[in-house]
């Protein structure tokens, strides 16, 4: 019996080969094993940091790739451990066939420990996803998803060239230098996309407005509804959906009426010429007083601009405060102009003719 262990079949002894099948056939059998022991230890590690986890998501997220890592590793350096026999070593279009072997199952090796650091980033961007979601902040959840897309692009490319360099052994210098004058020619050719990538960072950082915003930008008012790498998309007070390039976004002047504190309403009455200078005084106090028992106005001005040839011109302004409703507004502005014709009954003062009531309104 121990000349039979110790015979020796192409190069290598029968103790070699049942050693190895017992590798091998072990870590088919533990590989969940071993695999749940290292991914709960890791999830008590990361749940000392204080953040709640879903162990659930995290274990379906690493277990399968961790799995298929372990039995590739414990196999490669299995089977590393024999000598293979000349006499197999045929040619396979132009190589030999244990370079194929061996460029497999390197190869297979770096894909899988490059699935599992994708899968890492998957579960990384989750959390920080549902950390997002209880903020108000939604530009934060746009900026995990475009950072877990450009981190998983580069693990992605970095597993590419291991995969060249020990899988195939090519000198991936020269690869990398072509590629960054690719990547050059590349940029040059796409110059407006790449500056509307770059003004997607400066929205992202610098957060001049945000998801759920209501804007004004080029003559167009709307709210913000996505901001992609690429553009910006608006729905329109019209309720039509537009795209604004990045660039613009950060280039032009964009006014966030969601970040107003207040509301300006401009006033403009023209008072027929007939109407005497005491009458336009208790006039303009009388609006004064109007303005002043509403609660919600403040900075209020009312003053006579000019008096032409045809009418005496009054203009003011006053602010209401924006946690007002639009409804609520409306109505508010409402009941001054109502209570300013009573007032002008009451008085009797008659605007002008020609545009009798110019009331001009900036939102």
């Amino acid at each position: 019996m121990y000349n039979f262990f110790h015979s020796e079949f192409y190069h290598n002894t029968v103790i070699c080969y049942l050693t190895v099948i017992f590798c091998i056939v072990l870590a088919i059998l533990f590989k969940r094993y071993v695999s749940k022991y290292f991914v709960s230890l890791l999830f008590k590690l990361i749940s000392r940091t204080g953040k709640k986890l879903n162990k659930y998501a995290f274990v379906e997220l690493l277990l399968q790739p961790l799995e298929n890592f372990l039995l590739l590793f414990v196999s490669f350096v299995a089977l590393d451990k024999i000598t293979y026999p000349k006499e197999l070593d045929v040619l396979i279009y132009h190589f030999t066939l244990f370079q194929v072997i061996d460029t497999a199952t390197t190869s297979a090796l770096i894909m899988t420990f490059t699935w599992l650091c994708l899968r890492a980033i998957d579960f990384i961007a989750t959390i920080l996803e549902e950390n997002a979601a209880k903020t108000k902040d939604q530009s934060e959840s746009q900026l995990i998803i475009f950072f877990k897309d450009f981190f998983k692009m580069i693990i992605g490319i970095i597993g590419f060239l291991l995969v060249l360099r020990f899988g195939f052994n090519k000198d991936i210098g020269n690869l990398v230098t072509g590629l960054s004058i690719v990547g050059a020619a590349i940029a040059l050719a796409t110059k407006e996309s790449l500056e509307n990538l770059i003004a997607s960072f400066i929205i992202f950082f610098d957060k001049p407005f945000t998801i759920g915003d209501t804007v004004k930008v080029n003559n167009m008012t709307g709210m913000i509804e996505k901001i992609g790498l690429r553009s910006t998309r608006i729905r329109t007070e019209e309720k039509t959906y537009i795209s604004v390039p990045n660039k613009q976004m950060v280039d032009s002047i964009v006014d966030n009426l969601s970040l107003r504190t207040f509301r300006k309403v401009t006033l403009h009455f023209e008072i027929s010429l007939s109407t005497k200078a005491s009458q336009l005084q208790l006039l303009i106090n009388g609006i004064k007083e109007i303005l002043s028992n509403e609660i919600n106005i403040s900075n209020v001005s009312i003053y006579l601009k000019e008096s032409g040839k045809n009418a005496h011109i009054l203009e003011g302004e006053y602010f209401i405060d924006m946690s007002q409703t639009l409804e609520e507004f409306n109505l508010i502005r409402e009941n001054i102009y109502l209570d300013i014709i009573i007032l002008l009954e009451k008085k009797g003062i008659v605007l002008a003719a020609a545009n009798s009531d110019v009331v001009v309104i900036n939102k």
